[in-house]
């Protein structure tokens, strides 16, 4: 844990947010994360009920940079949440991307192609 670290401390993914909120005001705003724990990490997160979080996700990877290869899809709560997770570079800070959408309970194709559940 980074005990007494100080604001400052935070200043490459906080400095990170701020061009990302001036170079991209139009895409869909995200939940954001940044922690003492790991000072050098954004974490941008989608969550929607349907999966428009994924076309979110898709121009959010887009402009960060993050190749399609590095993205992850699996599903979680049984198979009811579909997740997609993709890590990056972006001005100096480590970005992690990820977006979830619940699925339908009839939907077993699409969850059962994510591997881990």
């Amino acid at each position: 844990m980074s005990e007494g670290l100080a604001l400052d401390g935070l200043s490459v993914p906080l400095r990170v947010l701020r061009l990302l909120a001036i170079d991209f005001p139009h895409l869909a705003a995200p939940s954001v994360d940044v922690s003492p724990l790991y000072p050098e990490v954004l974490r941008l997160s989608l969550h929607e009920s349907s999966c428009d979080s994924f076309a979110a996700f898709e121009s959010w990877r887009r402009a960060l940079g993050i190749e399609p290869a590095a993205v992850d899809f699996h599903t979680q709560s049984d198979g009811r949440t579909a997740v997609l997770n993709g890590c990056g570079v972006y001005g100096g800070a480590d970005i992690e991307l990820t977006a979830f959408a619940a699925l339908p309970a009839d939907d077993t194709a699409l969850a059962g192609a994510g591997g881990a559940q």
